[in-house]
C-alpha cells in the first residue's frame, strides 16, 4: 500500500472532521465533538495537522499536534490526535503518521513529545510500548470546557 503523508490544508478539512468525529466514536464520546469545518476554517490559523493519503487521494489517517512549553522540560510537542481509519489499520499508516511527527520534534528541537491514550486502548497502548513510549500512570486530565470557561468564576475565601 503506498500512503504519502502531507502537511493538511483547508481543502483537507471536511476530510479531517469526518476523521474527527469516527475517533469521537470510537472513544465512545461523539457528544463531546463541538468543533464544525466552519470553525475550523475560522481558527486555521491554529491547525497544524499532517494526513495519510492513498494514492487515490483518499484521506485515511491524521495527527494533528502544536507546540507547548512544559516548565520542567521545556518546547514540546503535543501530539492532539492520532487517528487513522479502522480498514486501514494494520498497514503501518499509524507509524508513518508518528515518524513524521517525531522528524518535526527533532527539526523543532523539541525536548518532549506528549500525547494521550485512554487506559481501555490496548491495542494503541501495545502499540506505543512497542516503540519504546514511557505510558504515564500518575497524572489525570483536567479539562473544563467553552460553557464552564463562560461562567467560571474565581473564588475567594
Amino acid at each position: 500500500m503506498n500512503i504519502t503523508i502531507r502537511k493538511a490544508n483547508e481543502k483537507d478539512f471536511s476530510y479531517i472532521f469526518s476523521l474527527i468525529q469516527e475517533l469521537a466514536e470510537f472513544e465512545k464520546a461523539p457528544e463531546k465533538v463541538t468543533n464544525s469545518v466552519d470553525q475550523m476554517l475560522e481558527e486555521k490559523d491554529y491547525i497544524q495537522c499532517f494526513v495519510a493519503e492513498t494514492e487515490t487521494k483518499e484521506i485515511i489517517g491524521i495527527a494533528q499536534y502544536f507546540f507547548a512549553y512544559f516548565t520542567w522540560s521545556g518546547k514540546s510537542l503535543y501530539l492532539g490526535d492520532l487517528y487513522v481509519k479502522e480498514s486501514y489499520r494494520g498497514n503501518k499508516v499509524g507509524l508513518k503518521l508518528l515518524n513524521k511527527i517525531f522528524e518535526v520534534a527533532k527539526e523543532e528541537k523539541c525536548k518532549r513529545i506528549i500525547w494521550q491514550v485512554l487506559n481501555w486502548n490496548t491495542p494503541a497502548i501495545n502499540f506505543y510500548k512497542k516503540i519504546g513510549v514511557e505510558i504515564d500512570k500518575e497524572w489525570f486530565n483536567c479539562n473544563l470546557y467553552a460553557e464552564d470557561i463562560k461562567k467560571h468564576k474565581i473564588l475567594i475565601d
